[in-house]
């Protein structure tokens, strides 16, 4: 048992009445504690449920991010002339609404805004259908990769993915705690505005709870994290829903959150999210999207699109942002970029054969 993990864990679990928060260095601690497994199972499993029931706050959100960005992978600065935008999605997944992040991602990197995204496998509580899943379905397989390859993915094509399990396994060391506690710690949470890119970002974590968004700001300030968008997204993640206002928060040059409301039905959507079925479902309609055809998900994929071409400066407003994501679509440019990843991948894994 370690003494000194027994004394933080007693700070967050004593209760309302004589309780305490920890410091940003405690924080530090008590999470390098946990991931290199310095502290017991049942110290570990007290804390991470003790934590959630007290609520954290954004300091100690700031010392959890300090730990995982000492601890954790970090690709490195590209050539861009964009921030790079780091997506923060749950790492448990999508069970309900159809996910049309991968679509996004190759969208923006086929207009030169590169974009890196983080995960794992199907993990606890949802088990839903992960990144990773995805791609792999869209013939990318981020599982195969050291992090060496995937920077040069990066470089190459403006699309990253960390893989967890591969690039920051110490993290993985978490998730049985989360699977038998059924419930998400404050990790998760704070997972959303991890940043395993070290170089000029913009960071948009989506979030479904209100008070989420104020935690994220204020962690991110004492990050001193300026370029970010918070979305009360589909599922948590970082997706515009259709069947309600968008809302959604813009980091300003004065520190004051700007808020924005987007209704679908104002630009000509429907006000319906597509459903989740199967995933060789999800990735037909996927393949379709790309095609060009006038389906339910390419309306979400121009909903999404048309937002993030506007939020990243490419296009001057959401409507003319739609226009582009449009064109992009239906001209095949995006179905390209799909191409030229899949091309830069194939050829990564031959010089790896050949390497050994």
């Amino acid at each position: 048992m370690s003494n000194l993990f027994r004394q933080l864990l007693k700070k967050v679990g004593s209760g309302n009445h004589t309780g305490e928060n920890l410091t940003r260095a405690e924080a530090v601690t008590a999470t390098k504690m946990m991931l290199l497994g310095e502290a017991t199972p049942a110290q570990i499993g007290a804390f991470l449920i003790a934590h959630r029931i007290k609520r954290p706050t954004p300091e100690e959100l700031a010392g959890m991010l300090d730990a995982y960005n000492e601890l954790g992978p970090k690709l490195q600065p590209i050539a861009a002339e964009r921030p790079v935008i780091v997506l923060g999605i749950p790492y448990d997944g999508r069970t309900r609404t159809a996910p049309i992040s991968p679509i996004i991602a190759l969208l923006l990197a086929a207009v030169g805004q590169p974009v890196v995204m983080h995960g794992g496998d199907r993990l606890p509580t949802k088990y839903g259908l992960p990144l990773v899943e995805i791609w792999q379905g869209l013939g990318i397989d981020w599982t195969t990769f050291p992090l060496a390859k995937t920077q040069e993915i990066l470089e190459k094509t403006g699309i990253g993915l960390v893989y967890n399990p591969k690039h920051f396994p110490l993290n993985q060391s978490i998730w049985n705690y989360r699977d038998q506690l059924g419930k998400r710690p404050p990790l998760a949470t704070m997972e959303l505005i991890w940043c395993p890119y070290a170089g000029d970002v913009h960071i948009i974590p989506g979030f479904v709870h209100p008070p989420t968004e104020a935690l994220f700001q204020e962690t991110l300030a004492l990050q001193n994290v300026t370029k970010y968008t918070l979305v009360k997204g589909l599922e948590g993640s970082c997706d515009l829903p259709r069947d309600r206002t968008a809302i959604i928060g813009l980091s300003s040059n004065t520190g004051v959150l700007e808020r924005l409301h987007l209704a679908p039905r104002d630009y000509d959507f429907t006000t319906k999210n597509v459903p989740l079925e199967t995933t060789a479902e999800l990735l037909a309609q996927m393949q379709e999207v790309l095609a060009g055809k006038p389906t339910e998900l390419m309306q979400t994929a121009l909903w999404n699109g048309g937002f993030y071409l506007w939020r990243s400066g490419i296009s001057p407003d959401m409507r003319s942002g739609i226009a582009k994501a449009s064109e992009l679509f239906t001209t095949g440019v995006v179905a390209a970029k799909l191409q030229e990843l899949t091309q830069v991948v194939n050829s990564q894994e031959e010089s790896t054969l050949k390497a050994t």
